[in-house]
């Protein structure tokens, strides 16, 4: 189960006559899909199957997939003798020994220094054969290397999950402080605007209004709502069964708006304190989310 992590490994073999594919695949994190395929010469074709294969199993990451074919029909380069062309080299060069009295008798190594006497040839394998069998060692890799990614997918999820919980902690501190700071803010700005207008005749149904302006200007109320909200959402992804790593990401990125914004409205030294605890863990939160494919 989701969400998974894009570090893994993962080894797949598939056999058949004689012969065995192995397919080896390292995944580590990247912001996009980014495939690397390794496969012997003769089947460099398979490239483009094998990347849509990795495609279709896996979101995001950089991917190394190395190839390699073991046994008898492992499509290497074959010597073969070329008998009836080593026959009539050897006829002339007799012929010539024999009317032109030269030293003789024709060797071995007369012969192998003769042109297509051994000639190289390439193998032609059956590719739809190879490819089942490609595509066989290729698939038990990427649920091997699925295993690993999953389980360490469900560590980060645990650790995302206990440090999101100090984040709202945090949170739930500054929320209980609300009324106590308001109520606080509203006697600083008595006291500050009682100054300012000592021998001044002044409404105090004006005072009050402005007071209560003010004071909502500093109220962080709309803040933690929709911080409660993003830290609901972040939950809900993680319980995804869908990569969710760009979008845990994203919703980072809205946290970290609205501490800032919170930390702004309220002039006041401790949750200034409080608000770079939050920063901090959201800088942790998106280092672990970076690893989340």
């Amino acid at each position: 189960m989701r969400p998974r992590s894009m570090t893994g490994f993962g080894r797949g073999e598939a056999v058949a006559e004689g012969r065995t594919w192995v397919a080896e695949i390292r995944t580590v994190n990247h912001r996009f899909l980014d495939q690397r395929v390794v496969l012997p010469r003769a089947f460099t074709a398979f490239e483009e199957p094998v990347k849509r294969k990795v495609a279709a199993a896996l979101d995001r990451g950089r991917v190394d997939i190395t190839f390699s074919l073991q046994g008898a029909a492992a499509a290497e380069p074959q010597l073969a003798v070329n008998e009836a062309v080593a026959r009539q080299y050897r006829r002339c060069l007799q012929q010539l020994v024999d009317g032109y009295d030269v030293e003789g008798p024709v060797t071995l190594r007369d012969m192998l220094t003769l042109r297509d006497v051994i000639s190289l040839e390439e193998q032609r394998p059956d590719m739809d054969a190879e490819w089942l069998l490609l595509a066989a060692a290729l698939e038990a890799a990427l649920k091997d290397c699925d295993l690993m990614r999953e389980k360490e997918g469900q560590a980060l999820r645990q650790d995302l999950l206990d440090r999101l919980a100090r984040f709202e902690a945090i949170v739930r501190r500054i929320d209980s402080a609300i009324p106590e700071l308001q109520q606080q803010r509203q006697h600083e700005l008595r006291q500050r605007i009682g100054k300012l207008l000592e021998g001044i005749d002044l409404d105090p149904i004006r005072l009050a209004q402005e007071m209560a302006i003010m004071a909502d200007k500093s109220d962080v109320t709309e803040e933690i709502t929709r911080l409660d909200s993003h830290m609901a959402q972040f939950r809900s992804f993680l319980a995804s069964d869908e990569p969710v790593g760009r979008r845990l990401d994203f919703l980072l990125q809205e946290f970290l708006r609205e501490v800032n914004t919170l930390s702004s409205k309220i002039a006041n030294a401790a949750i200034a304190h409080l608000g770079v605890e939050m920063k901090n863990e959201i800088e942790k939160l998106r280092e672990q989310v970076q690893n989340i494919e």
